[in-house]
């Protein structure tokens, strides 16, 4: 029977992106499995913020995304008893550092995520992430499209608690 050793989750803060790593924490308990956290920070998105300093912008994304990946790790510990969880931010185009730098770098055999995390306009702008790991990723790929439920179009709403989606 295959048994999936290191799983990846990348995730953007998303209710998708965390519905995936309530699935991935499960499959990682059932399989023994490593767990990696993977943020990926797009510095061409950077130049769009007005106001800051491009090295200000970055450290502030760097900072969010650590605590935000801390707090997820911390929490999966506390709640569901996995330990075997690392943390990663990485710089780039989020597709390819996703699909081919990241599992290359990290032997994962199984990226799991959700099937959308930007809005129908950054989509049309950019393409979708979750497309070109599908096509491009060397190992296999799961897109969550359903609720914890498994229930397609349900109540989407995040597992997780964090500062980035505290209400």
């Amino acid at each position: 029977m295959l048994k999936y050793q290191s799983v990846v989750v990348p995730l953007d803060t998303s209710q998708f992106a965390e519905l995936a790593l309530a699935k991935a924490v499960a499959v990682a308990k059932r399989n023994s499995a490593h767990l990696d956290l993977l943020s990926v920070i797009d510095t061409h998105q950077t130049n769009y913020y007005g106001g800051l300093a491009n090295g200000d912008i970055v450290n502030k994304l760097v900072q969010d995304a650590t605590e935000y990946l801390a707090e997820l790790a911390d929490q999966i510990k506390t709640n569901d008893g996995l330990t075997d969880i690392s943390t990663h931010i990485r710089f780039g185009n989020p597709k390819t550092v996703i699909s081919l730098e990241f599992v290359k770098d990290h032997h994962n055999d199984l990226v799991m995520m959700g099937a959308t995390g930007m809005n129908t306009l950054e989509r049309m702008m950019t393409g979708s992430v979750t497309d070109f790991v599908t096509r491009n990723a060397k190992c296999d790929v799961l897109v969550v499209r359903t609720n914890l439920e498994n229930v397609p179009g349900g109540k989407i709403e995040s597992p997780f608690r964090t500062s980035m989606n505290a209400e």
